[in-house]
Order: C-alpha cells, then sequence, then structure tokens
C-alpha cells in the first residue's frame, strides 16, 4: 500500500478510534478535547506510561497484543492506587510500514481490554513515527476522596506484600533472546509459553483495588523491578526495608530456571516488566488484607517489612544477611 493509497488521519480515527469512544465525555472523537467529570465524592487518579518497539516489545510483536500490553501497563498503575478506570487517551506515533491491517489488529486489542476494565477511550493524537511504533497513554481513574493509595506513606513495622509471582516477564525477555535458554532450564512448553506471555501481556491486579483501599498504607506498582521499586517507596517516605528473599512468590516456570542458574536470582529481583503491586500494610491489617486478596483471587505474599533505617537489607528466613544487587530497569 502506498501512502496515497491510506486513509487520512481524520478517516483514520473515524474507522479505527471512533468506535473505542463509547464514554459521552468523549464527544465521539469529534472536538479537540474531551470532557471527564468524576462521580461524585470521587477524586480522578491520572498515569501516563509510554512503550515504544525495541525497548517494551518487539517490532514483530502483534500489534493486537501491544495494544494491551499498552493499556495494561497504564491500568496496572491505577490498580496499585486502589483507583477504579474511568477512560483513556492515546498519542499514537505509526511507523512508515504500517498497513490497514496492522491498526485493524490495533484497534481489536484495544477495544477488547477496554471492555474489559470498563473504560472508554476519550481522545489523543496520531502522528508519523521516524523508527519504531510508539503508543502513549493517558489513564484516568477515580478514588474516594483524599484516599489514594500513595507511594510515599509507608512506615516502620509495616509488612510488605507482594501480588502474583516475580520474575516472570523477565525470565520471558531471556528466553526469548536466547532461544536455547528454556531449554538450557529444562522447561516444559506450558512454562517457556507462561515466561513469554508474562512479557507480552501483564495481567493488571484490578481486583485487589478495593483490599487496598481498605488496609493498606502504600502501594505502587512493579515496572522497573523490585529491588528498584522497593528503593523508590522507601526513599519516597523516608523509611528503609528488609526483604526476605526466600519468601518472594515465583512461579513453577522461574522456580525451575533458579534451580538451573540460581545467579537469576538478581534477574527475578531487577529484571523489571512485573506489573504487579507492592503494598506496605499496618501489622494489625496484615490479615485482613491477605483475607481481601484471597476473596478477589489475587494471590499475595508477604516479602518483608518497612525499617526506620534508611535503604533496603535482603536476608533469608533465618534473618541472615543475603548478598544480593538489587538492580533495575532504567532507560537512562
Amino acid at each position: 500500500m502506498t501512502r496515497s493509497d491510506r486513509p487520512s488521519e481524520d478517516d483514520l480515527v473515524a474507522r479505527f478510534f471512533r468506535p473505542l469512544a463509547t464514554a459521552t465525555g468523549a464527544l465521539a472523537l469529534l472536538d479537540d478535547c474531551a470532557a471527564l467529570t468524576p462521580p461524585p465524592g470521587h477524586d480522578l487518579v491520572l498515569k501516563t506510561d509510554a512503550i515504544a518497539a525495541g525497548i517494551h516489545f518487539f517490532a514483530e510483536d502483534p500489534w493486537d497484543l501491544v495494544a494491551r500490553k499498552a493499556l495494561r501497563v497504564n491500568v496496572s498503575d491505577l490498580a496499585a492506587k486502589g483507583a477504579r478506570p474511568l477512560g483513556w487517551m492515546l498519542s499514537l506515533a505509526l511507523p512508515e510500514d504500517w498497513t490497514e491491517a496492522d491498526l485493524d489488529a490495533l484497534a481489536r486489542g484495544f477495544a477488547e481490554d477496554q471492555d474489559a476494565f470498563g473504560l472508554s477511550l476519550l481522545g489523543g493524537d496520531t502522528i508519523r513515527s521516524p523508527d519504531g511504533l510508539i503508543l502513549s497513554i493517558t489513564v484516568f481513574g477515580a478514588v474516594p476522596s483524599g484516599r489514594m493509595v500513595r507511594r510515599a506513606a509507608a512506615r516502620p513495622g509495616d509488612r510488605l506484600f507482594v501480588s502474583g509471582t516475580l520474575g516472570d516477564a523477565a525470565l520471558g525477555l531471556l528466553a526469548r533472546t536466547e532461544v536455547d535458554r528454556a531449554a538450557r532450564w529444562g522447561l516444559a512448553p506450558a512454562e517457556a509459553d507462561h515466561l513469554a506471555r508474562r512479557y507480552l501481556l501483564p495481567e493488571p491486579r484490578l481486583p485487589l483495588a478495593p483490599a487496598l483501599l481498605a488496609h493498606a498504607r502504600a502501594g505502587m506498582d512493579l515496572s522497573d523491578g523490585l529491588g528498584l521499586d522497593l528503593g523508590r517507596m522507601c526513599r519516597a517516605s523516608g523509611v528503609g526495608a528488609r526483604l526476605v528473599v526466600d519468601r518472594l512468590p515465583l512461579s513453577a516456570a522461574a522456580r525451575a530456571a533458579l534451580a538451573v542458574e540460581p545467579v537469576l536470582i538478581e534477574r527475578i529481583v531487577g529484571g523489571g516488566d512485573d506489573y504487579e503491586i507492592l503494598a506496605a500494610v499496618p501489622p494489625e491489617a496484615s490479615e485482613a488484607f491477605a483475607a481481601g486478596a484471597e476473596a478477589a483471587g489475587v494471590a499475595v505474599a508477604e516479602v518483608g517489612r518497612i525499617e526506620a533505617e534508611a535503604g533496603v537489607r535482603c536476608v533469608d528466613r533465618t534473618g541472615e544477611s543475603v548478598a544480593l544487587r538489587l538492580g533495575g530497569f532504567r532507560h537512562f
């Protein structure tokens, strides 16, 4: 398809994105701006994240899954704040070789996940990319006024919980870039597929939001690795933490890989792309938080506690220090 054969920007918006603008405030994408009114008694929660080909996904990945990942990494942040999703906006930079089939797939992926998460597209922009595909999404959510679960609120004595399992996405990326790695780990096909999918398609823990609102003192999503993100929570809160390394929740695939290559523990802690939730919960509320998570169908594990002394210390179950480099993903 030549450039002259392609739909214009207005036609592109009308065909692929207007069907996603289901909310009244989206104004059918016919205006320069949208209007969004939070529910009575609620604050708006806003988050922007961008993903780019060659950094967050592979250029050959299916565009429907890329769309879903782009939306999910933003929804994950809303979940960590205890927020209910309301709407989203998209800035889309298209590479020179895009096709209408690509945009069909992109719109299909967005439609599937926005319906699942209770969202509507509210607006955005489309431009040409000098390189690969880039998607920047802003999501809007709502929390009861004054109750957003902040990163900077952890206190000494709080118990640290993480949702789901850690390291799967980082190991999935490693196995994809080094094609013999999964075989070296002795993974069954289903285990290898699990790791690959966790990298490509994270799972926002929205069902955990009510338990976070009810019981957590601080919370954030884990996008750059537990080691780096826990350090960020501690610095923001003016505290430190003790992390019990052998309590980290791992999938069967991650355990199998770790058994063959123990050094992978540093990639599990610092590889990033988990999009799980880290929560600091007062000790008197920890049982209620765990029960709320179980009722919501989200597995959580207690992995340490907040301490007064600055820094993150790694220990084993007996309290003995563990030498572990707490790295994480950094763009710069």
